[in-house]
């Protein structure tokens, strides 16, 4: 399925109290990540949840930054990682990608945490702007909504 032929997404309907959310963002591309933030504000805003941003240096960092939050006081029902990772000349593209991505769900999987994956893996800047922008395809809207719908099953399964 293509990002075109996907459904629009929707906030899913979370039971209890509102959930609180960091959304970890890697802004080297910053168009791109401002797109999908707009995107995953519109979910986050309409399932009226609470959330917070926090920059990292680049996709690299974003596992390591989730890591770091979870050593902190501050406690979130679930997490949204945005950014993006454009193909290059070297296979450093294959390392970043494969590390961040792995890193995140390593770290989901241990700590059992509602995550919701939006770093964009593309070849050019312009398959990353299509997938961020507001036309409804947004990738960063898709998982917030993802983080919403794994706080819901986590609340329904009494995993919190």
């Amino acid at each position: 399925m293509s990002t075109e032929d996907a459904a629009l997404p929707s906030a899913p309907q979370v039971d209890g109290p509102p959930p609180h959310l960091l959304v970890l963002r890697a802004p080297y591309y910053r168009d791109v990540v401002e797109g999908l933030t707009r995107g995953a504000e519109h979910i986050l805003r309409q399932a009226g949840a609470t959330f917070e941003i926090l920059d990292v240096a680049g996709a690299f960092e974003l596992p390591q930054a989730l890591r770091i939050a979870l050593r902190g006081s501050r406690r979130y029902d679930g997490y949204v990682a945005l950014g993006c990772v454009v193909r290059g000349e070297t296979d450093h593209y294959d390392h970043i990608c494969r590390e961040t991505i792995s890193g995140l769900m390593a770290v989901a999987l241990q700590f059992g945490l509602a995550m919701g994956q939006g770093v964009l893996t593309v070849h050019r800047l312009d398959q990353a702007m299509a997938r961020s922008g507001q036309d409804g395809h947004n990738k960063g809207a898709e998982a917030a909504a993802a983080a919403l719908g794994q706080i819901g099953a986590a609340r329904r399964l009494g995993a919190v």
